[in-house]
């Protein structure tokens, strides 16, 4: 059995990382860490019937562990990624601390890096594009949400240099759950119902520069994207809408088909037939994101929707999945 440690159990995405390795075949959690509930059950902070004590994150055996997971916030989780792995643990950290490459970029979107020679360690964890290097390492920087739902849908044409005009245009919209825990004003029950809202418009929102490093690593150039993220009156669940510019001479058929053969063999993530549009529903609840393809009207024009949930597919499940590959277990174990 692989034994498991949980930093920031208590968060959206640490409770639902716990729900996955409880129902795991192949793990153990040893424990559940929380700075703001230590001392408490999960059953304290949410209504179920979880009964694993919440211990202090000073407090954790780490010596025990063969991988912990870090739910915890930007700034917080790089040094502590550098404890797990003084104690011969491997990691997966949820946080940004990891995911961009280049500390003068993390300083100008987060503050000053806590560990910038952390950076070369880590391995950026979307699973179908470096499931060869997560297999090798001990460090995964599991990608943000957002990311995940616009990378899956951009791969396959960004890396076949299909792309050719700039800006690539998403529209993204995400459950209130992907804000956090802690409620602010924008997402307290009153300023969601019944509303539909944007924020961080343009090129603002943190999740630009990481879309942004991998397209370039994709496509093997640069490519600028227009971000514009809105909150949907939902508690999960993400929808982008993605509009590209292709050579004239691509049709809707070509291009479906590429992305057909390109995650033919990719367990979480299905290309919906031609006519059949991506939705919340599809996803919601599962490891899945869903992509479909429509023509703009356009010649060589085409939108892409996608969808997955921002809790499974966009943190806990994929570092699940991330673990998975990292062991050498089915990649689908614990997930299906």
């Amino acid at each position: 059995m692989i034994r498991t440690g949980v930093f920031g159990a208590s968060g959206f995405a640490g409770f639902e990382l716990i729900k996955l390795l409880e129902r795991h075949p192949k793990t153990v959690i040893v424990f559940a860490a929380s700075e703001t509930h230590a001392g408490k059950t999960l059953s304290d902070v949410y209504p179920c019937n979880q009964k694993i004590k919440l211990v202090a994150p000073d407090q954790v055996p780490l010596d025990a562990v063969d991988i912990a997971f870090l739910c915890t916030p930007n700034g917080v989780s790089a040094p502590l990624a550098k404890r797990v792995l003084a104690a011969g643990a491997k990691c997966v950290d949820f946080s940004a601390d990891l995911r961009l490459h280049d500390a003068t970029v993390y300083d100008e979107w987060y503050g000053v890096h806590p560990a910038p020679e952390m950076l070369t360690q880590a391995v950026y964890g979307l699973t179908e594009v470096y499931r060869a290097q997560i297999a090798k390492t001990w460090l995964v920087a599991n990608p943000g949400c957002y990311t995940t739902c616009a990378l899956l849908a951009l791969y396959p044409a960004a890396k076949a240099g299909l792309i050719s005009r700039e800006p690539v245009i998403i529209d993204a919209k995400s459950g209130v759950s992907g804000a956090g825990v802690k409620p602010t004003e924008t997402t307290h029950f009153v300023s969601v119902h019944d509303n539909l809202s944007t924020y961080k418009i343009g090129h603002q929102h943190r999740h630009v520069p990481e879309i942004e490093q991998e397209l370039a690593e994709f496509a093997g150039r640069p490519l600028r994207i227009v971000f514009t993220p809105h909150l949907l009156p939902v508690s999960r669940g993400i929808l982008a809408t993605l509009y590209i510019t292709t050579p004239p001479e691509l049709t809707i058929s070509d291009l479906h088909a590429r992305y057909e053969t390109c995650y033919q063999h990719e367990p979480f993530v299905d290309v919906l037939p031609l006519g059949q549009g991506a939705t919340l529903a599809y996803t919601v609840g599962s490891n899945r994101c869903a992509i479909s393809i429509h023509s703009a009207g356009v010649p060589g024009e085409f939108i892409l929707v996608a969808t997955l949930d921002n809790l499974i597919k966009g943190a806990a499940g994929q570092a699940v999945q991330n673990m998975n590959v990292m062991f050498g277990l089915g990649e689908t174990s614990g997930l299906a």
